[in-house]
């Protein structure tokens, strides 16, 4: 009777060997794919910023899913003494596909500003490659803002350009804060003859100009999105005046707060005047 039961009982055994190898191992590969994700998301972002004297910049990465690459993309680098570029745009879809359509994004727009600074020419000839590289069933598309920021004798002036990106902000040193209007810019890299819509403002002393994906405004909250209502505004007016750091972190805080509702990743970056010296003094007093 004993060997009849240990008989029966041996299919059971393997069957939950058979399992526990079977979680084992697909917990061994879910851990594989979290890294090489993690690794190639690092990858596709820059190391550092690299902000003009005078200017301070942060920026946050927030993905939707541990193993899956996203595509939101950010820089900010030199062009010259006086000159500076950066952008902050998000390629459609996830993974390897997306990945690549956002190293090509990344390095077109580097190039694109070298050979000419003007943003709309620099979204043009990023919206040409990406209709020459990726053509009918597999056309690919982005949107982005471009900018270029150049010193003046109180702060910087900053040349922008959109294509289908949320608009960003300005939070101003005396604790306004206010869209730039870039209302009308289309799709990068799948229109024919697409329209790229320019913008300029002044920064001085204090000012911060963000810039966002819209994984942010489109977080689930409720039975809404967390912008519906205008919130992403209110938000930065409470929190203005903000150096860079200061608004980045609060919105690495706020991204985190959404929890499951965060369905798509967020790219926030944030350029910022450096505060005149009378001020830091007053507000460390």
């Amino acid at each position: 009777a004993a060997t009849a039961t240990a008989a029966a009982s041996w299919p059971t055994v393997l069957h939950a060997r058979d399992r526990r190898t079977y979680e084992r191992e697909l917990l061994q590969s879910r851990t594989r794919a979290e890294l090489l994700a993690k690794t190639l998301q690092r990858s596709l972002l820059p190391p550092a910023l690299l902000p003009p004297s005078g200017m301070t910049a942060a920026a946050h990465y927030r993905a939707a899913s541990r193993d899956e690459v996203g595509g939101d993309f950010y820089d900010l680098f030199p062009l010259s003494d006086d000159c500076w570029g950066f952008f902050l745009g998000d390629v459609c879809g996830k993974g390897a596909s997306a990945a690549a359509v956002t190293s090509l994004t990344r390095y077109t727009l580097r190039a694109a500003a070298v050979y000419d600074e003007n943003p709309v020419a620099v979204l043009q000839n990023l919206d040409s490659v990406l209709r020459q590289e990726f053509r009918d069933a597999n056309a690919q598309f982005c949107t982005a803002v471009f900018g270029i920021l150049s010193r003046t004798d109180t702060g910087f002036e900053v040349s922008m350009a959109s294509g289908g990106h949320p608009p960003p902000l300005v939070l101003r040193a005396d604790g306004t804060a206010h869209y730039v209007t870039m209302t009308g810019g289309q799709l990068i890299g799948i229109l024919r003859h697409a329209r790229f819509v320019p913008a300029t403002v002044t920064l001085e002393a204090g000012d911060t100009l963000m810039l966002y994906s819209d994984g942010l405004t489109e977080a689930r909250v409720g039975r809404g999105r967390y912008d519906d209502d205008g919130a992403l505004l209110e938000f930065a007016t409470a929190h203005a005046p903000a150096t860079p750091a200061a608004i980045v972190d609060d919105l690495r805080l706020l991204l985190r707060s959404f929890g499951d509702g965060l369905a798509d990743d967020a790219a926030v970056m944030a350029l910022g005047v450096s505060p005149a010296p009378d001020s830091v003094e007053s507000s460390e007093g």
